[in-house]
């Protein structure tokens, strides 16, 4: 990985792009200031990695360990942590801010978030399964699951049945978004297309494993 920062999602609008002519969705992200936290070496953690730390928090919001934590490194307080391997962790020490021109428009990154929380929903909406037929005695449970398993042997379903349950909240990554814009002095970032999570939710912008 040769870049990485952590950001906001601030919402989504569109660009003209005049020259060619076309309307371009895209998703606002307000990227770092990020500060490096802590830096891992081999010798002392085994691999190199940096943690990295987003948004600023008052001090009554953190417990006593992460207090220490940040007050060894002297850095203030931060919401959010992150740890990034990076192939030029020499190059930064703790301290070192990244901004939104960690990245150039043009560039094809990766953003992971937690996706929007959907509650308890049915197999056809979670798993997009069929349903059944609405007529000749199906009743009223046509938007149920159907036959679950076999029959007396092995007599219990697999492991792994898509079922009614919880859907959503989870980690989500969204590969090959291009950098459309820059701000740097508002540390914004405009990518296309949709990223994961709602409006003020955390996101990692990292470079993108399959470009």
């Amino acid at each position: 990985m040769q870049k990485g920062i952590i950001g906001k999602k601030i919402g989504m609008t569109q660009i003209f792009d005049q020259e060619a002519g076309k309307v371009i969705p895209v998703t606002v992200v307000e990227a770092g200031p990020c500060v490096v936290v802590q830096k891992k070496t081999v010798e002392n953690d085994g691999y190199a990695a940096l943690q990295i730390g987003f948004d600023d928090v008052k001090a009554q919001r953190i417990n006593k360990p992460m207090k220490g934590h940040f007050d060894k490194s002297e850095v203030g307080y931060k919401r959010v942590l992150k740890e990034f391997r990076l192939d030029d962790c020499d190059a930064l020490n703790v301290g070192d801010l990244l901004k939104a021109d960690t990245f150039a428009v043009g560039d094809i990154v990766d953003v992971s978030g937690t996706s929007k929380g959907k509650g308890f929903t049915g197999a056809i909406k979670r798993h997009n399964q069929h349903r059944l037929k609405e007529t000749h005695g199906t009743g009223p449970v046509h938007r149920q699951a159907g036959s679950m398993g076999a029959c007396s042997s092995p007599s219990r379903i697999y492991k792994g049945k898509g079922m009614a349950g919880h859907m959503g909240a989870e980690k989500v990554t969204v590969q090959n978004l291009e950098v459309v814009k820059i701000d740097v002095e508002n540390n914004l970032i405009a990518l296309k297309g949709a990223i994961p999570g709602p409006k003020g939710g955390v996101v990692c912008i990292t470079d993108s494993v399959k470009a």
